[in-house]
């Protein structure tokens, strides 16, 4: 298992693994936000929604190996 984490990305994967990178992060600061500013429940489901989906695409992207 840990080789495969080690092995080489393909590129597609590479994209897939830092978009969801970054979708967790943004999720992450929405979250994060002060309760002063009251958000909608709306807003802090769909961030939810997107840190679960960021962290599994970066797992995905994580996992894919090239093959040779």
């Amino acid at each position: 298992m840990l080789n495969r984490l080690t092995a080489p990305t393909p590129p597609f994967f590479q994209k897939v693994r830092n978009l969801g990178l970054l979708l967790t992060a943004v999720a992450s600061a929405v979250i994060g936000l002060p309760l002063e500013l009251e958000l909608p429940l709306t807003v802090l489901e769909i961030a939810g929604g997107l840190a679960v989906a960021g962290s599994m695409m970066a797992g995905l992207g994580q996992a894919a190996v090239k093959s040779e």
